[in-house]
Formats: C-alpha cells, sequence, structure tokens
C-alpha cells in the first residue's frame, strides 16, 4: 500500500508514475459492461503479454489509431497486408502473432457478440456481478484463478488467441470484473459501490 502527496491510500502497483497513478484511480477495476470496450481491453492485455503494462497504456491511443478504433467488423476482413502495415508502425508493440491474434479475435467476438453479446458472455462467468475479494497485501493477489483458467480455456475453444489464464484474470481485474484494490486502498470501496 502507498500513499502518495494526495493522502490516499492505494494498491501500490502502479509506482508514483502520475499516468498509471491515473490510471489506478480512474479506470482499472471499475465495472465495464460495453462489449466492445471489454473486447479492447482483452485485445491490450494480450499484447502486453511479456510486457509491462505501463508499457501498453501508453501507447494505448497508437493502437486504437492503427486498429481502426477496435472495430472488429473492419478488422475482421483485414488480412497480410494490414499485418505488414502493422508490423512496420513504431507506435504499437510490433509482434506478428499478436497481431494476427487480434483479426483472428475479432472474427471470433463477433460470432459471441450475435449469438449471446460478448458482455453478457464475459459476465456470466461472475454471476453478472463483480466478485469482491479482500486482499490486504499485493502478494496475496494471484496471478491467475480456476475461473480465469475455465474462461480462458473456453475463450480458446472459440476461437481466441493470445489469451492464457493469466492475461484473462489481469483482464477481469482491469475490467471489474473482479474488485483486485487491496482493501486498504481508497478505490476499494468506490468500485465495489460502481
Amino acid at each position: 500500500m502507498k500513499t502518495h502527496d494526495t493522502g490516499l491510500t492505494r494498491c501500490g502497483w502502479h509506482g508514483v508514475d502520475p499516468f498509471y497513478v491515473k490510471y489506478h484511480d480512474e479506470e482499472w477495476g471499475v465495472p465495464e459492461y460495453d462489449s466492445r470496450a471489454l473486447w479492447e481491453k482483452l485485445v491490450l492485455d494480450g499484447f502486453q503479454a511479456g510486457l509491462s503494462w505501463i508499457t501498453i497504456l501508453r501507447k494505448r491511443e497508437n493502437f486504437r489509431q492503427a486498429f481502426q478504433g477496435f472495430d472488429p467488423e473492419v478488422l475482421a476482413t483485414w488480412g497480410e497486408a494490414d499485418v505488414q502495415r502493422l508490423l512496420a508502425d513504431e507506435g504499437i508493440i510490433r509482434h506478428r502473432g499478436k497481431i494476427e491474434a487480434t483479426i483472428t479475435n475479432a472474427r471470433a467476438y463477433l460470432e459471441i457478440e450475435a449469438t449471446e453479446g460478448f458482455a453478457a458472455y464475459c459476465w456470466s462467468y461472475v454471476g453478472g456481478r463483480p466478485r469482491e475479494n479482500h486482499w490486504e497485501t499485493l502478494a496475496q493477489v494471484p496471478a491467475q484463478t480456476e475461473l480465469s483458467q475455465q474462461f480462458s480455456k473456453n475463450l480458446k475453444k472459440k476461437g481466441f488467441k493470445f489469451c492464457g489464464p493469466t492475461i484473462v484474470y489481469a483482464w477481469m481485474q482491469a475490467c471489474g470484473l473482479v474488485n483486485d484494490h487491496l482493501v486498504g486502498c481508497h478505490r476499494h470501496a468506490e468500485v465495489a459501490s460502481d
């Protein structure tokens, strides 16, 4: 747990970078119910694999521009020429596998959205409400859970890539499917009441 000049107690994983602190205070852990926003965040968490989240966060607007606002209808039609264009884009993470997975995931997303709604599908894993955890230290927070393992497995069955159980759990935390703000963090109760 860390406090900064505001006197607020925070989780501490974000360090002192003002950009990262703002993300912690305003976005991370807030329940997200919009299908497109959930999908965008899952894609970005896939790009984060092996990197720090701040790297992705700082490039998020570049990603949005390069990937046409993460419009799955557009991305689902992309092919090799688009992959090559993105591999040349210095504003994003230039990783062929992750770029190709984004195109594949757009197609899988559209199938889920058409049949049951992506947000409804995702939230069904937690019964439609955020799971409230009560961690006191960062050491208690798991990197993955049985739920994220099952969720990851099912996403892969539906055609998703770069969505392993650790990525899925980080995404669940970011999108508020689980409330993993530490109990002493000023955001724990705020997010719980959202």
